[in-house]
């Protein structure tokens, strides 16, 4: 019959009592499978990090701004890292930087946790959040 038809017979479960065949054409079926597999990793795509750096003399206006776009990223299901970096002698008070984070944490607590606890690197201060 498959030979007739011109198509492919297929062996689908050779352990079945009698084994399961299928007629069906094999460069096609590979085809939509190949395809397939290439729309499920482009909707799987894990999402980026994206980053949002804060100066430590940020106005609440140009807060607000940011922190707009930052649950714009959460929602469409990126992390984001909090940088706030330090010029000069702002470094000195390093303990504001960290106030700060625990302000833009409680901002945003009702959209994102927190990863981990803020690092300092260098001179600046991040944190890596994700959308709950």
């Amino acid at each position: 019959m498959a030979e007739e038809a011109g198509l492919d017979l297929v062996e689908i479960s050779p352990n079945a009592n009698p084994p399961v065949v299928k007629i069906i054409d094999w460069s096609k079926y590979q085809y939509q499978k190949m395809k397939e597999a290439q729309k499920n990793r482009r909707s799987n795509k894990q999402g980026e990090l994206k980053q949002m750096r804060f100066g430590m003399k940020i106005g609440q206006g140009d807060l607000d701004i940011k922190l707009r776009k930052v649950r714009e990223f959460l929602v469409d299901g990126h992390k984001v890292r909090l940088q706030i970096f330090f010029r000069g002698r702002e470094n000195a008070h390093r303990d504001l930087g960290y106030e700060m984070i625990k302000r833009i944490a409680t901002l945003l607590e009702n959209d994102a946790v927190l990863e981990h606890e803020p690092q300092m690197a260098g001179r600046n201060l991040s944190v890596v959040i994700r959308s709950k």
